[in-house]
């Protein structure tokens, strides 16, 4: 009998100047065991295999256009499959690859500066350090760029030291640039993945399989699936991975509206947003590293559900829309259905999305021009700056005419089993002046609109307070006062010529 597994293709990457040819790796197989147990390349370390600390960070170029796309990703929640069809290196390829014209040196770059700075101490994170710092001279200083202390702290996000310390980390990220050029041969890279582009999967084949398959689990980036393989030990019998289909991973700008891909990784989606919205800047930095926002889908984490997940508050609040498909057997071609984002969620991870269904795009009105986008901001508190998970997020868009409120939305996270609306808020905020005495009610209302509950991260009092203060921050802010982007509540104190008795709800 014909089996109902479709053949394991094998996996090929370029690595080291040459074709990798890797036999029957499994569906569910992440690349940091690829490259450790059966390649045999230790200089990828397994640290947190959680995609937090950045141990195992390596780089992954692309084609694109007539040139190249270079990112640095965790290789310990990527699964292995996902990267075929692209050149890999890690912190043992620098010195070894014969694309890599050292002109001379010992070492790349990105190694002599951690060398000459002492940027390293125990070593263990220093492998992980120098593939940011790889993805960062090939994007940055082969461009001519500047590196400054605020691109080094970006680039490094997703990377963790616990002994040497950043400064001379990143003093290593701006010396880069100080030292003889390592280029690589790109004409001979892109022939070689020329050789080994994978073909794309059609949307039509893949809805197809996703009727034939209910039961399989879509993966993209799978920043979250791949949790469950390596902190679940869960296997995974089928997979449909949806980074094969063209039209998943677009980003479409039509007169009044941003579509996004359920593909497109959530680096390139919050550049979009940023491009529409430029306040949204910072928080977009604040989730999570730069090497989990390059792997991990916005049309995953919205997917997922997480009640704490930051781009969903965003999203609510940006009014956006699921565009959702299905295969249809009776037409023979996709069928479609639209849902507000925030009438999706039903319960804690539970959606309204059909078993055989997929999100395609999240689609977000916009005005033409990011001038008339009106008062949009988003906040994130959590224990750390960046790379953490959010104890509270909120983020707000009001239409505002002459000081009053014409329309507003208010999308909140870590307060209930799912991202949810702030309605009554909404509703007090509506169609009032935005003033002080607004404020004060919202800020009572929106203390009162949720039970959130209590944990290790914060009490359910402290969640409730951080609402009320976010949006009287929110006022401050639109007044003109500058804050600093705050962590924590104490921080949220405002900051204003006047006494905090004067304009303190």
């Amino acid at each position: 009998m014909p089996s109902d597994h479709p053949p394991i293709q094998p996996l090929r990457f370029v690595q080291r100047g040459a074709i990798v040819n890797v036999e029957r790796v499994a569906p569910e197989r992440t690349l940091l065991a690829l490259l450790r147990e059966d390649l045999g390349q230790p200089a990828v370390k397994e640290g947190c295999n959680s995609g937090d600390c950045g141990a195992c960070t390596v780089v992954l170029a692309q084609a694109e256009g007539n040139g190249l796309r270079w990112r640095a990703i965790n290789s310990c929640l990527r699964l292995a499959h996902s990267v075929d069809g692209s050149a890999l290196w890690t912190a043992a390829d620098l010195t070894q690859d014969p694309l890599l014209d050292l002109g001379g040196a010992q070492l790349h770059p990105a190694q002599q500066a951690m060398l000459e700075q002492h940027g390293s101490q125990c070593g263990f994170c220093t492998p992980g350090f120098v593939m940011s710092l790889f993805a960062q001279y090939q994007n940055r200083v082969m461009a001519g760029e500047t590196v400054t202390r605020e691109a080094a702290q970006a680039d490094l996000s997703g990377n963790l030291c616990r002994c040497t310390g950043y400064r001379t980390i990143l003093d290593a990220a701006q010396s880069m640039a100080r030292l003889p050029p390592t280029r690589i041969d790109q004409a001979a890279l892109l022939d070689l993945l020329g050789q080994i582009a994978p073909t794309p999967t059609t949307l039509a084949s893949l809805l197809q399989a996703r009727a034939r398959w209910p039961e399989a689990r879509l993966v993209a980036g799978a920043t979250d699936l791949g949790l469950s393989i390596t902190k679940g030990l869960q296997a995974q019998a089928r997979l449909l991975d949806l980074t094969r289909v063209e039209e998943l991973g677009r980003i479409e700008r039509q007169p009044g509206r941003l579509g996004i891909g359920a593909a497109v990784t959530l680096e390139d989606a919050f550049a979009a947003l940023v491009q529409q919205w430029p306040t949204l800047a910072e928080f977009a930095q604040r989730f999570a590293g730069l090497p989990v926002r390059q792997s991990g889908t916005l049309g995953g984490n919205v997917a997922n559900g997480s009640p704490i997940g930051d781009s969903m508050p965003l999203l609510i609040a940006l009014r956006a829309r699921l565009r959702l498909l299905r295969w249809d057997p009776d037409r023979q071609a996709p069928a479609e259905r639209r849902i507000a984002l925030d009438d999706f969620y039903t319960g804690y991870r539970r959606n309204r999305l059909g078993a055989d269904e997929l999100i395609a795009a999240i689609e977000i009105p916009c005005p033409e021009q990011p001038a008339d986008s009106g008062w949009t901001r988003a906040y994130k508190v959590s224990k750390r700056h960046e790379d953490d998970i959010s104890t509270v997020c909120l983020a707000l868009s009001l239409q505002l005419d002459n000081g009053q409120v014409l329309a507003a939305a208010i999308g909140v996270g870590g307060v209930a089993a799912t991202p949810v609306r702030a309605t009554r808020t909404e509703a007090v905020l509506t169609g009032q002046p935005w003033s002080v005495a607004t404020l004060q009610q919202a800020m009572q209302t929106i203390e009162s609109e949720f039970e959130p509950l209590s944990d290790l991260r914060a009490s359910a009092g402290y969640r409730r307070q951080l609402l009320g203060q976010l949006l009287w921050r929110s006022w401050l802010e639109s007044q003109g006062s500058a804050l600093p982007y705050a962590t924590g509540l104490q921080a949220l104190e405002p900051i204003s010529p006047r006494t905090e008795t004067e304009l303190r709800p």
